[in-house]
């Protein structure tokens, strides 16, 4: 058996348990700022993670795991890195390994979600599914502890039979993870249930590796006190805590819970600073309202649609102001520097300082038709569009090739298909050629456009003429077949 060293120590630790759309990097960076020991992420898929690609956030001083789409789907910050652990839902322990690869010199450690009941997860064969399968558990478990340098732990729940708990979680432990944490309820039963400290107790006794305790925030967490007493009632070497840290993350602080209020200031800090998106951003602070929902505070939220507008909902306007305008001016800097070095580069490719704007040129025509329309004169290859997105600031550059000539412009625009045109315009003016602007007289491709749509109407014009002698043709051919067979019916 192969057992990693953990770095990570998961004994007498108070940990933020993982949460869907709860766990981001403000709620992490919260929960350590009020004293929690160790914070787990929101559980991310593992087909989702295994087509993300690492990029290094200079503006915002992140690690950035960007899906195909360009959205984030995982970021982290060295804040984190010695105390984050990455949970995934996996079903596949060569893909779960792959993840595990992609995102390790980020985190401390690396869990296998076994214990979510919902059905985006159970459809898949994850989370609450793998319980049935503890050869799939095994499996990918083992992988996990062979193939990475990082602590894994795996959280569960219990299954239906004592015993059958006690034999799943000795299983477990030969697998060389660095902990189990244990949800004292069965995958049927929900948070008003009662929570089983006592299995989690006997779970404790039957295996020496960590145990963290997990589903005392409905009876026992209310405050910091609170958390030493579900440990004991547990036996657990650690406690995880989700729904009372959701409600107040300031439940991790020793000296007693902080006014929520301050508190939803604080994530809100950190949710700009980090980027959030504010529809995350407003989820989580509506869970920390809970019952004040129906507030003046709570429906302003409620109706917010933007970072800066949640901002305002809670007096901090010129904080959001303030640092949003760093975060720009960091960015423009980084880009300048960006674009000096990729002059330097692209010494292949012919540039110039242009945009496209739509209004100097008539409806539906375009550069991009321009230059398509002469390649085809010319008989050249129609021209080749690569476009790239810069992730410090989302905009986009494109490059044209045109016999073999590469053409782009310096400046950078907010859209694929806007860059796509600044390009074409670049090629066109290089080389001498309109490009379709109202200024320029008389438009060949409006014209052109114009014979196309008459030639159409004429056509349309005579199918339908030649439709309606055919339907006077059916016409008159069933009236005389009527006729006929009606002379054939006896009198």
């Amino acid at each position: 058996m192969t057992v990693n060293t953990p770095a990570l120590c998961f004994r007498s630790k108070k940990i933020l348990a993982p949460m869907v759309r709860v766990g981001t990097l403000p709620m992490r960076l919260l929960a350590l700022d009020f004293g929690a020991d160790i914070v787990y992420c929101e559980e991310l898929i593992d087909i989702k993670m295994v087509q993300c690609k690492r990029v290094v956030n200079e503006v915002l001083e992140t690690v950035d795991f960007v899906a195909p789409n360009e959205r984030v789907v995982f970021r982290t910050c060295v804040r984190e890195r010695d105390c984050v652990v990455f949970q995934m839902g996996s079903a596949d322990a060569e893909r779960a390994l792959a993840v595990a690869k992609l995102v390790e010199n980020d985190v401390a450690g690396i869990d296998v979600n076994m214990g979510c009941p919902k059905e985006y997860s159970t459809k898949a064969g994850m989370g609450a599914a793998l319980l049935s399968d503890p050869d799939k558990i095994e499996c990918i478990l083992s992988t996990l502890v062979k193939g990475i340098c990082k602590p894994v732990t795996c959280k569960i729940r219990i299954l239906p039979s004592l015993e059958d708990t006690i034999s799943l979680v000795k299983r477990i432990e030969k697998t060389g993870v660095a902990a189990i944490a244990v949800h004292g309820r069965k995958k049927e039963e929900r948070p008003q249930h009662p929570v089983h400290c006592e299995v989690i107790k006997a779970i404790s006794e039957a295996v020496s590796v960590p145990v963290i305790a997990n589903g005392g925030s409905h009876d026992f967490i209310k405050e910091y006190t609170d958390i030493e007493a579900f440990q004991q009632a547990t036996g657990a070497s650690s406690v995880m805590i989700a729904r009372a840290a959701m409600w107040n993350p300031s439940i991790f602080r020793r000296k007693g819970l902080c006014p929520l209020k301050e508190v939803m200031q604080e994530y809100i800090k950190y949710a700009v600073r980090y980027d959030n998106h504010y529809t995350n951003t407003k989820y989580c602070l509506c869970q920390m309202l809970r019952e004040q929902l129906e507030s003046t505070e709570g429906k302003k939220l409620h109706a917010a649609q933007s970072t800066q507008e949640i901002c305002e909902v809670f007096e901090m306007g010129s904080f959001y102001e303030e640092t949003t305008a760093i975060l720009e001016a960091k960015a423009s800097l980084k880009a300048k520097t960006q674009d000096k070095d990729e002059q330097m580069e692209d010494t292949d490719v012919i540039k110039m300082t242009v945009r496209f704007d739509k209004r100097e040129y008539p409806p539906q025509i375009t550069p991009k038709m321009y230059l398509l329309e002469w390649c085809r004169k010319v008989k050249h290859p129609q021209p080749v569009y690569e476009t790239v997105q810069r992730p410090l600031d989302k905009l986009f550059c494109s490059v044209v090739t045109v016999a073999e000539q590469k053409y782009r412009s310096t400046l950078w625009d907010k859209s694929k298909k806007l860059a796509e045109q600044t390009a074409a315009i670049v090629c066109l003016r290089t080389l001498g050629l309109p490009e379709g602007k109202l200024n320029e007289g008389e438009n060949h491709l409006i014209n052109k456009r114009k014979r196309e749509n008459q030639e159409f109407l004429n056509n349309k014009e005579h199918e339908d003429d030649l439709l309606v002698e055919a339907s006077h043709k059916r016409v008159h051919f069933t009236e005389g077949a009527s006729d006929s067979s009606s002379s054939e019916v006896p009198r």
